[in-house]
Parts: structure tokens; C-alpha cells; sequence
């Protein structure tokens, strides 16, 4: 046994290939920095920016709902990936104007930010990851209401890096299969439109339930309660779980299309 180890050993040493251990976590703020450059060496070039949002999710469901979903679906995404790490959640974003209050900002806790001090953070935090040798900068978010601005930024990126080995790519994949395909698997599964919703309602709650049922108290569901479209009565675990299939293998067909596409 020491002796096929010995010869392993000295293959790969005369080889001239690297010891490397795999990143312990697809996770870059669970990662030390010579974890991180290890990995970039090792051909580990796709770091993925999650955008969540801090927002009234009605009295059942937290404060930060799309933080929560885009961190633990992202990390789903880059596991099967193969190839990705997942930088931290953008928790910061345009949820409505702050004074006098508009959208979201109307409700206790919401968090707003002005659309170009969003933009700038993600324009810095993917030239950052360019820097450090990350060729494939993917954006992608969990809320509707920032979807245009995802794209904006992922397109200046990539007008500023034309003929660098850097791209970015926006996957407007990952919020559309929470979309349409979710609510045709659910309306196939008895749910009425009301039910359903359009914000905290049965689809919006099923989809955190699915990856962190800590965050939603069953107990103060209402069905029509201030800041509730839907019914999230109507919510179960089981039924998230549809969708949140659906945004993990439409978003890892998307990148892996674009990452394979000519530079």
C-alpha cells in the first residue's frame, strides 16, 4: 500500500501537477484566500453573484427571504455546476423609494438602495472576482423588480472586458423558472390563481419552505393579510420543491450555455 502511494506521489510530482485539496465549500466566504487562488488555478473559473433583497414578506414569512433562497440555490447550482463558487449574497437592493415610502418600503425592516448604488456594487464585486482570475462572472437574483438592472450591468461588463478572457453572464433563467413553470406545475396541482399569488402568497412561501422552513411561521398565515398577495394557506414544502428544482437545473443548463459559448 505505501509503496503504490509512494509511486502515486511521484507520478503526479514528475508530472508537475499541483497537490491541491478541493475547496472545502462552494461557499467563497467559507474559504480561505489561498482556497480560493488554489481553486482558480485548478480550472475552478465561475463565481456566481446571488441577488436577494431585504423586503415585507407579510407576518408568516422574513425579512429576508430572497437572501435565504438565492444563497441556498446557488450553492445547489454550483455543486452541479462542478466548477463555480458562490460569492455572498447582495442583500442590498431597490426595494421602493425611501421618503416619502413606495413599494416594499411602506412595511417595518424593508431595505432600499438607489438603483445606481446597486449597479455600482455589483460592477465592483465582478471586476473584483476578473482580478483574481475569475473568467466566467455569473449574475443572476431572485426578485422581479431588479431583473433590468442585472442585465444592464452584466452587459457594461462585458462591453469594458471586450477581447479579455472575463465575461459576465446574466441568467434571467433562475427568476423565470420560479415563474411560469412553477405556477403551471402548481395550477396542475389543483392550486387556483388565487391561491398562488404574486407575493407571498402559496408559490412565494412554498419556495422558501423548501430551503429553510425556520423562516416561515405556518401559524401567522393569513389570507389576507397586509402586504399578501395569495394564499399562503395553501404553501407546503413539497410543493417548493418543484420550483425549486425547476430554478436549479434551468439556471445550470443557462450557464452552462453560456460559459460553453465563443469568447
Amino acid at each position: 500500500m505505501r509503496t503504490a502511494l509512494a509511486i502515486t506521489c511521484l507520478c503526479l510530482g514528475l508530472s508537475g501537477l499541483p497537490l491541491r485539496a478541493a475547496p472545502t465549500s462552494v461557499y467563497l466566504q467559507q474559504l480561505s484566500s489561498p482556497e480560493v487562488r488554489d481553486a482558480v488555478r485548478a480550472g475552478q473559473r465561475t463565481i456566481i453573484i446571488p441577488v436577494g433583497g431585504t423586503e415585507q414578506n407579510g407576518p408568516h414569512m422574513a425579512l429576508g427571504k430572497h437572501n435565504l433562497r438565492a444563497h441556498a440555490l446557488a450553492g445547489r447550482i454550483a455543486a452541479e455546476l462542478g466548477n463555480a463558487l458562490v460569492a455572498p449574497v447582495v442583500a442590498y437592493v431597490p426595494e421602493g423609494r425611501i421618503s416619502p415610502p413606495t413599494e416594499h418600503m411602506r412595511y417595518a425592516g424593508t431595505i432600499s438602495v438607489p438603483e445606481d448604488a446597486f449597479k455600482a456594487v455589483l460592477d465592483g464585486a465582478a471586476r473584483s472576482f476578473a482580478q483574481h482570475g475569475f473568467t466566467d462572472i455569473v449574475i443572476l437574483g431572485d426578485s422581479g423588480n431588479y431583473q433590468a438592472a442585472l442585465k444592464t450591468v452584466a452587459d457594461g461588463l462585458n462591453r469594458s472586458w471586450k477581447g479579455s478572457p472575463a465575461r459576465a453572464h446574466y441568467i434571467g433563467a433562475y427568476y423565470e423558472a420560479g415563474q411560469a413553470p412553477f405556477i403551471k406545475a402548481l395550477h396542475e396541482r389543483g392550486l387556483s390563481e388565487g391561491q398562488i399569488g404574486t407575493h407571498a402568497g402559496a408559490a412565494d412561501t412554498s419556495l422558501l419552505m423548501a430551503v429553510d422552513a425556520a423562516a416561515v411561521w405556518p401559524e401567522r398565515m393569513q389570507t389576507q393579510a397586509s402586504g399578501v398577495s395569495g394564499d399562503p394557506k395553501a404553501a407546503s414544502a413539497e410543493l417548493g420543491q418543484i420550483g425549486t428544482a425547476l430554478i436549479v437545473q434551468r439556471s445550470v443548463s443557462a450557464i452552462r450555455s453560456a460559459t460553453a459559448a465563443p469568447r
